[in-house]
């Protein structure tokens, strides 16, 4: 009885009438369950309009329960994503994609943006679910952001290579300063062209001369590897071959 009283939750929960019941309306997509209702995420706004803000209020006026804002199930305005003039409404895709191209904020369509939608790692150092914009701008953190959880700060596509301080592209002269290279290198390596190729990385550790390299202590590292582990600079040589010296090929 208890399996049957399962499935029919499960199939309620996945089934189309289920989710357009949402006050947001029929497109979830940015969105989180609370425990009482699809609200949207602090990915949803993040970014900002490609067009004006005015001129995506004319676009996509907001619904009468206000406008989209990260935590709420404010109604999601039907033009970002429909022709219907109520929900539940089918999702008309060549709507909502002119809708993220050019008004993403005003439709809680940020997470969505190419700068937003990427995979974050397996097995991030911090987590990717917690960060602040206040993280997202830090030197402290940036670096580590990028190659772990880059869709937390709209840094996909970066391959990991940011600048950690966000100013270093206001004067590109500093990357040739003399007495500045040590600063450049770490905090200006996008800007500068200071990034690590991953071929780079792995020979500061490894020699292509090995014939043999001592075994794994992780059943892991296949899985850490695939996410920067022996690339990453975050770890030191020591770690990989303490755990990992065979997939990472250290003598």
């Amino acid at each position: 009885m208890f399996s049957l009283i399962l499935s029919v939750l499960v199939a309620t929960w996945l089934s189309p009438e289920f989710h357009v019941d949402a006050a947001v309306g029929s497109d979830l997509n940015c969105t989180t369950y609370n425990g009482t209702a699809f609200v949207y995420t602090s990915t949803a706004t993040i970014c900002a309009n490609t067009i004006s803000d005015a001129a995506c209020a004319v676009l996509y006026p907001a619904d009468t329960t206000g406008a989209v804002i990260a935590g709420t199930d404010n109604g999601r305005p039907l033009t970002c994503y429909t022709t219907a003039t109520a929900t539940p409404a089918a999702i008309v895709q060549d709507m909502k994609t002119a809708a993220i191209a050019d008004c993403p904020a005003t439709c809680g369509y940020c997470c969505e943006t190419a700068a937003y939608d990427c995979a974050n790692v397996a097995y991030p150092r911090l987590d990717c679910s917690t960060i602040t914009s206040a993280q997202c701008l830090s030197a402290t953190w940036r670096t580590i952001i990028a190659q772990d959880c880059p869709s937390a700060c709209g840094l996909c596509g970066s391959g990991g290579c940011v600048d950690a301080v966000v100013d270093c592209a206001n004067d590109v002269t500093i990357c040739n300063t003399v007495g500045m290279q040590d600063f450049v290198n770490e905090y200006c390596q996008y800007t500068c062209g200071r990034c690590a190729s991953s071929s780079t990385t792995v020979s500061s550790g490894s020699s292509s001369s090995c014939s043999s390299y001592a075994a794994d202590s992780s059943s892991a590292c296949s899985a850490w590897a695939a996410n920067g582990f022996c690339t990453n600079t975050f770890y030191t040589t020591a770690e990989r071959m303490a755990y990992c010296a065979t997939t990472c090929k250290l003598c």
